[in-house]
């Protein structure tokens, strides 16, 4: 009788803690965030979804209904979500757009969006920031202090939420160089499907070789795939790798061309991983089981 009136008590009280405030996410990974900072105080509206591609995304209106009363957007930022200027046109003062990684340290790189309702397109930089774990953590503290000025009761919420993902960061970062430790200098020779890991290779001193340059669903002409072999064995590259969102057999041709095995496939855009950390541990496993020998 007891239980029974208890689960009564809680079915009237309703949730013990209901959101107060709702994000809509554009990126996968930008989504992992959100959840990690806002916890149980942020709904999260996750409009590019569980297999989204960042690079072909643009919301739908349905997109855009099912956030049609949320405050604040949370996008990545660097020039990946090239219709983040029109969206704003379209939200107008309803809700606030903040691009995370727009002032975060960036270095230069292309990726393109071929397929894109606007067309194809280069960056002047790589948007790829999140294969920083460093940078990923200064993304952290921005994105609290989004949420924080979107809900100013729930600041101190975001703010001790953050210090424990950074501090789970810190420890990812750690298992990251111990893993990277194995491989050694002269075998820090990243060769990938496109331009994806350039924050990676420039935080662990490997040199990126893009196989397929930014498009990653084409293979270069005869030229530049002669010189491109020709990099692969000079450096003698221990792996080539494929990335999870794009089309092996491209690879494959080449591998068999050249000798050079084929690593397991990469995670570049975090659409297929479970959260930022899985991505991460993916990667650097990959790598290290391709390279470390």
């Amino acid at each position: 009788m007891r239980s029974l009136l208890a689960s009564i008590l809680l079915t009237l009280a309703g949730p013990l803690a209901a959101a107060e405030l709702k994000v809509a996410t554009l990126h996968p990974l930008i989504t992992d965030l959100a959840k990690q900072v806002g916890g149980e105080r942020v709904e999260i509206i996750d409009l590019i979804g569980r297999n989204g591609d960042p690079h072909h995304f643009e919301p739908s209106p349905e997109d855009l209904q099912r956030a049609a009363d949320a405050p604040l957007y949370l996008a990545s930022g660097m020039g990946m979500e090239s219709y983040l200027d029109s969206l704003r046109e379209i939200l107008g003062n309803k809700a606030e757009i903040v691009e995370v990684g727009k002032d975060l340290p960036s270095i230069e790189g292309k990726c393109d969006h071929e397929g894109h309702d606007h067309g194809d397109h280069e960056h002047a930089v790589d948007p790829h920031w999140w294969h920083s774990i460093d940078l990923f953590r200064r993304a952290t503290t921005i994105t609290a202090d989004a949420l924080a000025k979107a809900d100013p009761p729930g600041a101190e919420t975001y703010k001790r939420n953050a210090t424990a993902y950074r501090a789970k960061l810190d420890e990812l970062e750690r298992w990251t160089r111990k893993e990277i430790a194995r491989i050694p200098r002269d075998k820090r020779h990243l060769a990938t499907a496109h331009a994806a890991f350039g924050y990676f290779c420039k935080d662990h001193g490997f040199e990126p070789i893009p196989v397929q340059g930014v498009n990653r669903e084409q293979m270069p002409d005869p030229k530049k795939l002669a010189a491109l072999i020709a990099e692969l064995k000079e450096h003698q590259v221990g792996a080539i790798f494929p990335e999870k969102e794009s089309n092996p057999k491209i690879l494959q041709a080449l591998t068999k061309d050249t000798g050079i095995q084929l690593g397991e496939a990469l995670i570049a855009d975090g659409s297929t991983a479970e959260s930022y950390e899985a991505m991460i541990r993916h990667n650097v496993s990959a790598i290290v089981a391709g390279l470390a020998k």
